[in-house]
């Protein structure tokens, strides 16, 4: 049953089967071959109700939504600003700018390719009108939003707090610092390869002097209320004073209020078209959630996620080969399968294992998300790739063979996170 429930898998894959699909598909197998089996197609159907009758899944649509309306508010801007004022005068500073504002705004949306499309359109025009690469322009976007999934809120770690019952307060808190340190690595090279490849100074100067002209406290006055909502929305999970769902919920109504009342960048009656956009977002993502929790309980009982583990412990003894041998099994997946499934899938998958080894829970869920976001910008289907492909007007597998720098920069940060925990573990 095992062997004809992976086959299922691979071939609807293969043959182009949308996801949701294929782990119904996959699913349904093993109670079709064997009728006594607990899993029969019930206990599917069941099994898919019961997945998407989560609360701590509510905070993923609502994260979403605020992430839409903070990029209708031009929010991007305002946070590229602030930063572009500081780091314009340090050589390699545009783009080190550019990935603190993807860090800041994925505080924000949550999402690697919300971060992508919201900061890519506002920042690759400067970034080109500067002087700077086409392709390096559209590489260094595509790369650093995948920050918005490892910085908090996380829709990720949402998906894995849900599929493995880890907190997810914790993961949010678990991601800040594994979040700062791969956008510090990101700069150095960034810094590096503007060192060598050179810049136009004169051209930057004069581009940013509309940024400096007014002084630093007008500007800050008009983005302190952007900058303040990844403070807002950890403060309240640190503090313990409201749960993931409810700061959910608190980051719409600042959106909301921000958006309307402070900056006038969105209209009230233009609400309900952004509340309908979340819901077109959300609706195949809620799919595959409740169907990739299915599908992982039918794993379960099949015992895969034992054979996996026991397969793995029995051929690779030591910690360290086993944390390598998963992070290149996470790297290829996620190069070929969406996050979210994978990590709901994934995760239970190799919790027993890697908490046999001693890994907490929590870093596992850091480490495993930190492969999903490299996989975001790896050919050949790295989707942020191709959502910077159309606004620099390059092939996406051109702008992946250009970010090559970048992953390998990305994998350095992935393989220091993952061999020291107190990254992760630091702030819990």
């Amino acid at each position: 049953m095992t062997l004809a429930l992976f086959l299922c898998f691979a071939i609807t894959l293969l043959v182009g089967f949308p996801l949701a699909w294929v782990l119904i598909l996959s699913a349904m197998v093993p109670g079709s071959m064997d009728p006594s089996f607990i899993g029969n197609v019930q206990f599917v159907l069941r099994s898919i109700i019961g997945g998407a009758d989560s609360s701590s899944l509510l905070a993923a649509p609502l994260f979403i939504l605020s992430g839409i309306i903070m990029a209708k508010g031009g929010i991007s801007r305002k946070i590229f600003d602030v930063f572009a004022y500081f780091l314009c005068r340090v050589p390699g500073g545009m783009p080190c700018a550019v990935i603190v504002t993807c860090l800041f705004y994925g505080a924000i949306s949550g999402s690697g390719t919300a971060t992508c499309a919201a900061v890519g359109a506002m920042t690759i025009p400067i970034l080109l009108d500067l002087g700077y690469d086409t392709k390096f322009s559209g590489a260094l976007v595509a790369t650093a939003a995948g920050l918005g999934v490892i910085i908090p809120p996380s829709v990720p770690f949402i998906m894995y707090g849900t599929a493995t019952g880890v907190s997810i307060g914790k993961l949010f808190i678990a991601g800040v610092i594994p979040g700062i340190v791969i956008a510090l690595c990101l700069m150095i090279y960034s810094v590096i390869f503007c060192v060598r490849k050179g810049e136009n100074r004169e051209r930057i100067l004069e581009a940013t002097e509309n940024i400096r002209k007014n002084g630093f406290w007008p500007l800050f006055k008009d983005g302190i209320w952007a900058l303040l909502t990844p403070v807002i929305l950890l403060g309240g999970i640190y503090s313990g004073i409201v749960t993931t769902t409810e700061v959910a919920c608190i980051s719409v109504i600042y959106a909301l209020l921000v958006s309307i009342f402070v900056y006038r960048t969105v209209k009230p009656s233009e609400v309900l078209n952004l509340l309908t956009e979340a819901c077109k977002t959300l609706a195949p993502l809620g799919l595959i959630l409740a169907v990739a929790t299915a599908f992982g309980r039918i794993l379960t009982l099949l015992q895969i996620p034992m054979m996996l583990s026991g397969f793995i412990m029995t051929h690779f003894t030591s910690k360290i080969a086993v944390l390598l041998i998963m992070n290149l099994m996470l790297l290829l997946i996620g190069m070929v399968m969406d996050t979210g499934p994978a990590l709901m899938i994934l995760g239970p998958m190799l919790l027993p294992m890697t908490s046999a080894l001693g890994v907490d829970p929590v870093h596992l869920g850091i480490i495993m998300t930190v492969n999903m976001a490299i996989g975001f910008v790896t050919p050949p289907f790295g989707v942020t790739l191709f959502v910077a492909a159309p606004i620099v007007g390059e092939p996406p597998m051109a702008l992946g063979k250009r970010a090559m720098p970048f992953i390998a920069t990305f994998l350095a940060a992935l393989i220091l996170i993952t061999f020291v925990p107190q990254f992760s573990m630091c702030l819990l």
